[in-house]
């Protein structure tokens, strides 16, 4: 409850979600992590990225904890911690209540399981990412305001609060069967204060919620539990009102430990756009699906359409980056970043993975009307694919003529030409023909014959795990010769233990420098390419490898440490979950990945 108090692990962290914001809740039962009202907000409890006075809410006995173990409650967001003390065990209950429209709250139900305990609960709030120390005032003996600039929050404890060193502090017993509640919920400063939230009521509605939302997952094979969780994860990653999902709850925690691979992933990536179509759809989570694509096409509508290789949850256009010089970083990995720069690149796979998710969804049922935005997207890659790009990896290096991306133009149009090919047959030849074009290209340009395989960009020897993608969007047949050579490069250089790197840093300049991790994503991304080679168990052996690096409570992070096996990266990350639900689907299914497209 200090400012000595910095989180050491990532992977220690659980979610909490109500689909307009989240928290995360370290394993002591610390809520270090908060934005309000949205995921993309300032952050009002930092202390993740900082020290214990840039923010948190320490909820904790007073005498000496002798065990501690936390688990989510059924298929649901709601979790719960339990710790043991001495004189008896308390079980604290963390969750944002779902059906509540007037404001976002957090609530917490601490409830005694045995014995009795003396409990602690600090909050020290930090409005503007853990910089400002608010203004307070008391209601009443159990309820109090905090109030900064345009953000204000009401606390309703059952215990008395008293103002002491900063923060907000209520001493209180619990006996077994007893329960004490808290509740923190956020609204505009120039606003009356918002009516009270029910606790015990809004956590039978969560449940019931999650339950339903989970009881909707008809697959019964094999791996249920750890992708209904992944499921409900990225459930808890989707901005209910926009139908838009963050990339991550989080926001620059490092791919590197101490390093400065330091990056906000709290906005909707469109790479990410397919990925999500297919997982939630073969889960058989429709409704989700269809209003990512609705999302899709709000995000990116507009004449002349410049396409962002990722938009804010509401499809909002503008980001900067910037840093927070307050914040020491996790693990002293500065710095600290907000906002994202890759926003303004040139990324020409983006094209690729739209058009892609549109034609999906059309062959789904999901999407009737997409002539337009298709005839637009694919109009203006024709201006645009023979440039070179920063790439799927958003390198912050030279731009280049990455053959992803090209493989990517060859979607784009491929996919535009089947689209149009009862409605424009002009415009489908056309397309068509482009699609023939750059693939020739990368057949002639991204193959490296003296390494017998793919490369990373035009004239580089490198490698790009990116290529994994190539059978999974119907550019080559896993079997062909250049795809097996291609694998069998990836995994000299690029697999280790069972993990795949994106790249090697030493081999790439990406503008950064340094060491990283592997990428959990491209790891799925082996596994699928396996099972269409048939090598079913090396795919069931990466898969493995996988589930293990999720945490005690099923959280993936971006990547993870192949020194130590720790957690690196934003978390819980939604790439590396939608991989793993398709992946797992693919596993399961006769045939393999659920789909790649053939080529015509």
């Amino acid at each position: 409850m200090s400012k000595a108090w910095r989180p050491e692990r990532i992977e220690d962290h659980g979610l909490i979600s109500d689909g307009q914001t989240a928290a995360l809740v370290h394993r002591d039962g610390t809520i270090d992590w908060l934005c309000m009202p949205r995921y993309d907000s300032e952050a009002c409890l930092a202390a993740l990225l900082g020290d214990g006075d840039n923010g948190g809410w320490w909820m904790a006995p007073e005498g000496e904890v002798t065990g501690r173990s936390r688990r989510y409650l059924g298929d649901t967001l709601i979790l719960e911690t339990v710790i043991e003390t001495a004189g008896g065990s308390v079980a604290i209950i963390d969750f944002l209540p779902v059906e509540r429209r007037q404001a976002p709250d957090i609530v917490r139900i601490v409830e005694g399981r045995s014995g009795c305990v003396k409990m602690c609960s600090h909050l020290a709030l930090r409005f503007d990412n853990g910089r400002t120390h608010p203004l307070t005032r008391s209601e009443s003996e159990c309820e109090a305001v905090a109030i900064a600039g345009p953000n204000a929050v009401v606390l309703r404890f059952d215990a008395p609060i008293e103002h002491g060193d900063r923060a907000f502090v209520s001493r209180f017993t619990v006996k077994e069967g007893e329960r004490c509640c808290f509740t923190m919920t956020w609204f505009p400063s120039y606003r009356d204060l918002p009516d009270p939230v029910d606790p015990l009521a809004a956590y039978d509605e969560a449940r019931s919620y999650w339950e339903k939302w989970a009881s909707r997952f008809d697959y019964d094979g094999p791996d249920r539990p750890i992708v209904m969780r992944s499921l409900l994860l990225l459930k808890g990653l989707i901005h209910q009102p926009t139908g838009g999902i963050v990339a991550a709850a989080t926001a620059s925690l490092p791919e590197r430990p101490g390093g400065d691979r330091n990056w906000d992933y709290r906005y909707c990536w469109l790479r990410d756009a397919t990925f999500t179509l297919l997982a939630f759809h073969h889960a058989g989570y429709h409704e989700e699906a269809r209003r990512w694509v609705e999302w899709l096409r709000r995000a990116v509508a507009g004449e002349p359409i410049e396409v962002q290789p990722f938009y804010r949850v509401d499809g909002g256009r503008h980001t900067f980056e910037w840093e927070a010089e307050w914040l020491a970083g996790f693990g002293g990995a500065k710095p600290v970043r907000f906002g994202n720069a890759a926003v303004s690149q040139l990324q020409l796979d983006v094209s690729g993975e739209v058009i892609d998710a549109i034609y999906l969804a059309g062959r789904k049922g999901l999407a009737e009307d997409g002539d337009v935005l298709v005839h637009m997207l694919a109009d203006r890659l024709e201006t645009l694919w023979r440039k070179p790009d920063a790439g799927i990896w958003e390198s912050r290096g030279p731009v280049k003529h990455h053959v992803y991306s090209k493989v990517m133009c060859w979607v784009a149009f491929d996919r535009a030409a089947r689209w149009m090919a009862d409605r424009d047959r002009a415009a489908a030849d056309r397309w068509r023909g482009l699609a023939n074009e750059v693939r020739q290209e990368v057949l002639s340009r991204g193959f490296d014959k003296r390494r017998n395989s793919f490369v990373r960009a035009y004239g580089d020897d490198a490698l790009d795990a990116a290529l994994l993608r190539l059978p999974l969007v119907g550019f080559l047949d896993a079997k062909d010769e250049r795809m097996l050579g291609t694998v069998a490069a990836i995994e000299r250089e690029l697999l280790h233990d069972g993990f795949v790197r994106r790249y090697s840093p030493e081999k790439t300049d990406d503008g950064i420098g340094g060491d990283e991790g592997a990428f959990l994503a491209v790891s799925c991304w082996l596994a699928d390419v396996y099972t269409l080679q048939d090598r079913r168990d090396d795919a069931r052996a990466i898969f493995d490898r996988l589930c293990a690096a999720a945490n005690d409570l099923g959280l993936l992070s971006e990547e993870v440490s192949l020194k130590d096996g720790r957690a690196l990266g934003n978390i819980p990350q939604a790439l590396s979950h939608l991989a793993l639900v398709n992946t797992a689907l693919g596993l399961a299914h006769e045939n393999g990945p659920l789909r790649p497209q053939s080529r015509e």
